[in-house]
């Protein structure tokens, strides 16, 4: 049999091969790179004094009311104030017709006047009855009788006098007045109307505008929490500055002047679990109406040593409950639970689970976890998206 001759083309293709195999296998046993670290961007925390404060919402309440009402009976003759304007204490608003006060008045007097003469010989009377009882002159009885007389007579004259108050009294009363200065409403009645004493409606009110009071509201479990702070020493609180209340109007402004916390109420609403505070601020410009929806924002005390995280650098995890992520001396991710007191700003005040010197990840969290070797880089700079 016949051996073939290779070509030198075939003998090239054939070399090619063993070359393109060779290579194939050498790239086989070559280990793949390493796994690049994931680069995450934290923030480390300090402490900070903290001033701490509550939005309460309250209302506004006149800081006087007073609902003016007859005392007698009667036909109003007179108004005498403009509706919506302001009256001073003691200023005249009504006038009722006072012809037939005045007539029992004077019937008054002259039944003080007819009482007052009786005494004067039943008491001579008495006098002489005395002396003559003395000697015999006269009975026991008789002189008695004249005594009777006498304290009859004194005593129809205290009745007088009495009568006569009365009708003086009830005479004042037809002018009605202001017993404080404010702002008076809406008349309820007009000129010709009849008035019963001490009706159930009231003729009109007066409110005392400048200064107002600002009742707001706060919880229960608010009161305790605050309690407790201050008891730990979480919380300091400054008497003078604790005093101290701001306000916010309906459109979201600042009111002007600062108000003066007066009290805390003592008894808890059980249909809404809180506790009322009044505060009482000047308005000079009746800026604040009673009835006005505001919020109150009261000092609750100055905290030396608080923590706060930025809000994008605390998670939640299935339950609901608050987590951060933070970086260890080894550059290991370890997980936190915390507990958060309230958002101030665009960060988290922590009261458990974080310390100052913490870095905690604001960025790349979604790469890691717990146990996870990071490399750290700045906030704010080429963190791995």
């Amino acid at each position: 049999m016949t051996r073939k001759l290779r070509t030198p083309a075939l003998n090239r293709l054939v070399l090619a091969g063993l070359l393109a195999a060779i290579a194939a296998g050498t790239a086989c046993k070559k280990t793949p790179p390493p796994a690049a670290i994931p680069e995450v961007a934290t923030v480390t925390l300090q402490t900070e004094a903290l001033k701490l404060t509550s939005e309460l919402p309250g209302r506004t309440t006149a800081y006087l009311v007073a609902e003016i009402r007859p005392q007698v009976n009667g036909i109003i003759q007179k108004r005498l104030f403009t509706e919506g304007s302001d009256v001073a204490a003691g200023s005249l608003l009504y006038q009722i017709d006072p012809a037939p006060y005045q007539a029992a008045y004077d019937q008054a007097k002259a039944a003080l006047e007819v009482a007052e003469s009786h005494v004067p010989p039943a008491r001579s009377r008495a006098e002489r009855f005395k002396n003559l009882v003395a000697v015999h002159a006269v009975g026991l009885q008789d002189y008695e009788d004249a005594v009777s007389a006498l304290a009859t007579a004194e005593a129809g004259v205290a009745s007088a006098r009495a009568a006569l108050e009365n009708a003086r009294i009830n005479l004042e009363y037809t002018p009605i007045k202001s017993p404080i200065s404010g702002r008076i409403g809406r008349s309820g009645v007009t000129v010709g109307a009849l008035v019963n004493a001490y009706q159930g409606t009231p003729l009109a009110v007066v409110q005392q505008l400048d200064p107002i009071y600002v009742d707001v509201i706060q919880s229960s479990a608010e009161v305790l929490r605050l309690r407790r702070n201050m008891d730990s020493g979480r919380l300091k609180r400054d008497k003078e500055a604790w005093s101290k209340v701001r306000l916010k109007l309906e459109d979201g402004t600042l009111y002007d002047a600062e108000g003066i916390l007066q009290f805390r109420d003592i008894t808890v609403d059980p249909s809404t679990g809180s506790v009322v505070l009044r505060a009482v601020f000047p308005n000079p410009d009746k800026v604040l109406l009673p009835g006005m929806f505001v919020r109150a924002v009261v000092e609750e005390g100055l905290s030396d040593r608080a923590v706060l995280v930025p809000q994008q650098g605390v998670s939640r995890d299935t339950k609901g409950q608050p987590y951060a992520l933070t970086v260890n001396g080894e550059n290991k991710i370890e997980q936190r639970a915390l507990e958060l007191d309230r958002a101030i700003g665009d960060k988290w005040l922590v009261t458990k689970g974080l310390a100052a010197g913490d870095r905690v990840v604001v960025e790349g969290q979604l790469k890691v976890r717990p146990g996870t070797t990071v490399k750290v880089v700045p906030f704010g700079g080429a963190a791995a998206k």
